[in-house]
């Protein structure tokens, strides 16, 4: 089966693009005012509104299936690709990529995967930016479900030969810490994980890191307030290394991670990136060293891995060294589709935890692939995508989830 027609579209992402390098190294700022020049190359501002292009791959019974090319949140930081501007590569999907897909075969997800993930020799043996990898095999997958009258799960489910997950995959909601109702609104809903709350500089977590605790304490709180006794969810918080900063030694850092423990009781706590190093080889020695220690003491702190965690090969090697708990794997950084699918069954093998992400810069498009991914590949939670309104997110991942399970489950019965 061959494409009939291939459209780009550019379009706006979920969320921003943020300049992490500045953010970091300034001493205080505004994210939406441009009070602080951008230190990471591409960006022209340190917040910029987020763009994707939509690869729609038209089929010969007149459909359209689709995929988005999307780039993280903090495009160019710890090891990943640069800025994803759309503009600059829509000549290469005019000149390049377009015949290529015009002469594929899509009736198979995974040949076609692997191609496009690799490096091309029309770029001088370059490879393609992880978020046009992303948005090329999404389509793709999407193109092989509808040749073959089934879904996307199905599909991965055929070509690795998993079993599908018959309910949703954990949600972690994604909120705002300053949005009160915004939690509310996710405790209602009983979600499994929350908030996410992402404290991007040392001045969000305080002197010490009282902010923090304080707010881990009250975040604890509401849920009960609100929650009830019978309402469990494990509380998640992302640090992008400012713990690291504010704790340089590794036994302080411990100390304070298990006040935080104190603070989040009676729930679970997920610490992800506590520390962000300058490289990958140092930042997995001291996720290494923090974990063994947490461990020694009984510290009941889960770690997730995040930067310098970007390509299926660092994840190996994050999960090989059991540096983590837990891994994000972060779908847009891994390029093609096959290697967030790659990823999951890697760490399930190594018995390392696994959130099947990405970013809120993200799409409704790739959110709903990746509710196919999850149901085929059963990671241990999702991070609620796109946006950081987390109830849009939380439907279009969840109802996802359902309706893949129902008619996977309607194709079985078929079978008998």
């Amino acid at each position: 089966m061959y494409l009939s027609d291939v459209q780009f579209v550019i379009g706006l992402s979920g969320y921003f693009v943020k300049d992490l390098q500045a953010v970091r190294q300034s001493p205080s700022y505004n994210p939406l005012i441009d009070n602080i020049r951008p230190r990471t190359p591409g960006f022209k501002n340190v917040v910029q509104a987020g763009q994707i292009i939509s690869v729609l791959l038209h089929l010969p019974n007149g459909s359209v299936v689709v995929g988005d090319c999307a780039d993280v949140i903090f495009s160019g930081a710890a090891s990943r690709d640069p800025l994803f501007i759309a503009e600059e590569h829509l000549p290469v999907f005019e000149s390049i990529v377009k015949p290529w897909l015009l002469a594929r075969n899509v009736t198979e997800f995974r040949p076609n995967a692997e191609r496009v993930d690799a490096p091309w020799p029309e770029l001088q043996h370059a490879r393609l930016h992880s978020a046009i990898r992303y948005g090329l095999t999404q389509a793709l997958l999407a193109a092989a479900a509808s040749v073959c009258g089934c879904t996307m799960a199905e599909i991965i489910s055929r070509e690795w030969g998993t079993e599908l997950s018959r309910r949703p995959i954990d949600i972690l909601a994604s909120c705002h810490r300053n949005d009160s109702l915004q939690l509310d609104r996710m405790i209602m809903k009983r979600v499994a994980m929350l908030p996410h709350a992402s404290f991007v500089h040392v001045h969000d977590i305080g002197l010490k890191g009282m902010v923090l605790r304080e707010y881990v304490a009250a975040v604890s709180r509401r849920i009960q307030e609100r929650g009830g006794s019978e309402y469990q969810p494990r509380l998640h918080f992302d640090v992008y290394g400012t713990l690291g900063d504010v704790f340089p030694d590794i036994g302080e850092l411990a100390r304070f991670l298990s006040e935080l423990q104190q603070a989040a009781q009676p729930y679970d706590l997920l610490i992800e990136s506590p520390i962000i190093a300058s490289s990958k080889a140092e930042q997995i020695w001291r996720l290494t060293e923090l974990r063994a220690l947490l461990q020694r003491h009984s510290i009941r702190v889960w770690i997730v891995a995040d930067e310098w965690c970007n390509t299926l090969d660092d994840i190996r090697e994050f999960a090989d060294a059991g540096a983590v708990d837990y891994v994000q794997i972060k779908m847009p950084d891994l390029g093609g589709v096959h290697n967030s699918i790659d990823a999951v069954r890697y760490c399930q093998g190594k018995g390392v935890g696994c959130c099947l992400g990405g970013s809120a810069n993200e799409t409704d498009i790739s959110a709903r692939v990746t509710a196919h991914v999850a149901v085929a590949t059963k990671p241990d939670f999702l991070l609620s995508k796109p946006g950081i309104g987390a109830d849009e997110g939380l439907m279009i991942l969840t109802n996802e989830m359902l309706r893949a399970s129902a008619l996977a489950s309607r194709t079985r019965a078929n079978r008998l």
